[in-house]
């Protein structure tokens, strides 16, 4: 069964993998096969991913899922429209070309 928590940016559901660098990588909790995350549980019950490449490419225990950075609609909409900040966050451009001036 698997654990799924929620985005706090749209509230869809994710699944917290654990990469091979050790770091946490949301993924999408369903297999998609345009992904590029494989997703596979260890012998302890932990969550893993790792990117396949043609050295190693995807095994038989792996299923492809997509990283939920590239499917989330708020992170999309945002590196949409590259001059708004979001919430809670100010531009710091005025006070450095202020900064620099002779």
């Amino acid at each position: 069964m698997k654990r799924l928590a929620t985005c706090h940016d749209c509230r869809r559901p994710i699944l917290w993998t654990i990469t091979e660098a050790g770091r946490r990588l949301a993924v999408d909790p369903d297999a998609d096969p345009t992904g590029n995350a494989a997703v596979w549980r260890d012998g302890t019950g932990a969550v893993r991913s790792r990117r396949p490449s043609e050295d190693l490419p995807l095994n038989g225990w792996e299923r492809l899922h997509m990283p939920h950075v590239a499917t989330c609609p708020t992170r999309v909409q945002q590196l949409a429209l590259p001059g708004t900040l979001p919430t809670g966050v100010a531009s710091l451009d005025a006070h450095r070309r202020k900064k620099h001036r002779p």
